[in-house]
């Protein structure tokens, strides 16, 4: 079971590393957007990040729902890490 556990951790650090280069690479003016890297990183993020979109809109020129999001990925991972550990120590 804490191989479960340690697999869950690997890949929210590793989506949660995708979600950065995406928030990043939404600042730079000359991105080709049908490069199959970039593809994939917005294939992989868009599920999560249209939501938030649509909730909060954007400040002026700053967009507040990324840092939104991250807490409410950040919540609700640690509640479903905590969920596994019980489930295995019961």
């Amino acid at each position: 079971m804490w191989r479960i556990i340690t697999l869950a951790d690997l890949i929210f650090q590793v989506f949660t590393w995708i979600l950065i280069a995406r928030f990043l690479l939404s600042w730079m003016p000359n991105v080709d957007y049908y490069h199959p890297v970039i593809r994939f990183i917005y294939n992989v993020t868009d599920w999560v990040v249209r939501p938030f979109r649509g909730i909060i809109p954007p400040f002026g020129a700053i967009d507040f729902s990324p840092i939104i999001m991250f807490f409410a990925l950040r919540l609700g991972y640690s509640l479903l890490r905590q969920l596994l550990v019980m489930i295995m120590l019961w």
